[in-house]
C-alpha cells in the first residue's frame, strides 16, 4: 500500500534522512518511532507531498507522490501535529469546507454524517471549534482525514496533550478505524504504540534501525533470558525441581514473599522456552504457580536501546 524506497534528504549540508526505506501493508496499523529530529516529520511531510525528497520515491497504493500527486494524495488523510483548525467555524462548516477543499464526490450530507458518528463528534456538531475541549478538537482533526474516506491515514501525534481518558478514546478510535484503513502512526508516547501497531518502524539521525514487531525486536534485542517466579510449595523441593528441567542454566531463590510462597530467579539457556516444561512440573506436585514475569525489553528500552547505540536491526 504505502512504500518509500531509499529516501533521502538534505537541507543544505545537513543530511535530515539517509536512504530510508520500508512498506506499509495495505490494512496494517504502522508504528512511527524517533527521537526529536530523528528525521519522522520530514518522512511524513515527503509521503504527504508537503515536501519534495533529494532521492529517492514514495508511492501510495501504485502513485509516486511526486509523479502523481493528485491520485496520491486521494488516497492520503492526514492529522499532523497540529490539527488544521479553523477555530471561529463550527464543525460543521469546517467538515463541509474539507469536503468542498478535497472535491469529494461521495454523497456529502451521508458522509459526514457517518464520519462524525465514527469519531463521536455528533454532540458538538453544530458548536464552534473554539469552544470544544482539546479532546473533540482532536477528533474533529481526525474527522478532516477521514473526508473522501481516504484509504491511508497518516497520525502525528494524535494524542498529544490530553488527558489519559482522552488518549484512551483516540486510542480506541485508532483501533477501530484499523480495520478499515491503512494507517502510519507516530507517537511519543510508547505503551500507545505498543497497544495499538502491528509493527514498528524506528528512524535515528536519519537512518532507518529497526523495522518489525516489538516482540521480535524484544527478543533480538535481549540477551538475557531470565524469569521471576512466585511459587506455592516448598523451597528445597521446588528448585531441586526446577533445576532438573532441561534447558536450566540457574535457578536463584529470592526468599519468602508470604507464608509458604517464594519467588525465584531462573535463567534459560539462549533459544530454550522452558514455561510448558515448569508448568508441567508444578501442576503434576500441585504447586500452584502464582506469578511469571519474563525479563523481554519493552518498548520503551527497545526504543532507547536503539537511538542511543544506532545499531541497526537486519
Amino acid at each position: 500500500m504505502i512504500e518509500v524506497s531509499h529516501l533521502t534528504k538534505k537541507y543544505g549540508q545537513n543530511l535530515a534522512l539517509d536512504d530510508v526505506s520500508f512498506h506499509v501493508n495495505r490494512g496494517e496499523i504502522l508504528g512511527f518511532l524517533g527521537p526529536n529530529g530523528a528525521g519522522k516529520s520530514t518522512t511524513m511531510n515527503i509521503l504527504t507531498g508537503y515536501l519534495s525528497a533529494t532521492d529517492g520515491t514514495c508511492t501510495i497504493n501504485g502513485h509516486d507522490i511526486l509523479e502523481d500527486p493528485i491520485e496520491a494524495k486521494k488516497a492520503i488523510g492526514y492529522l499532523p501535529e497540529q490539527p488544521p483548525l479553523y477555530l471561529d467555524m463550527t464543525v460543521k462548516d469546517y467538515l463541509n469546507f474539507i469536503y468542498d477543499l478535497k472535491k469529494v464526490k461521495l454523497p456529502r450530507e451521508a458522509h459526514i454524517k457517518e464520519i462524525c458518528g465514527v469519531v463521536r463528534i455528533n454532540e458538538v456538531y453544530n458548536r464552534l471549534i473554539k469552544n470544544l475541549s482539546k479532546g473533540y478538537r482532536q477528533r474533529v482533526g481526525v474527522a478532516q482525514a477521514m473526508i473522501g474516506n481516504p484509504e491511508v491515514l497518516i497520525l502525528d501525534e494524535p494524542t498529544v496533550g490530553l488527558d489519559p481518558k482522552q488518549i484512551i478514546e483516540i486510542r480506541n478510535l485508532i483501533k477501530s478505524l484499523g480495520e478499515r484503513h491503512t494507517i502510519i502512526l507516530s507517537s511519543h508516547i510508547l505503551p500507545e504504540i505498543q497497544a495499538v501497531c502491528e509493527r514498528v518502524v524506528v528512524i535515528s539521525k536519519g537512518k532507518l534501525v529497526a523495522d518489525d514487531t516489538t516482540a521480535n525486536l524484544s527478543k533480538n534485542l535481549s540477551t538475557d533470558r531470565h524469569y521471576r517466579l512466585l511459587i506455592d510449595g516448598p523451597e528445597e523441593k521446588v528448585c531441586s525441581a526446577l533445576k532438573s528441567i532441561t534447558g536450566m542454566r540457574e535457578v536463584q531463590t529470592l526468599g519468602k514473599r508470604e507464608e509458604g510462597v517464594y519467588e525465584y530467579q531462573i535463567e534459560a539457556e539462549e533459544n530454550v522456552d522452558i514455561r510448558r516444561e515448569i508448568f508441567k512440573r508444578l501442576s503434576e506436585r500441585s504447586w500452584p504457580l502464582l506469578g511469571l514475569r519474563s525479563s523481554e525489553l519493552s518498548l520503551e528500552d527497545i526504543f532507547l536501546q536503539l537511538t542511543n547505540e544506532g545499531g541497526e536491526q537486519k
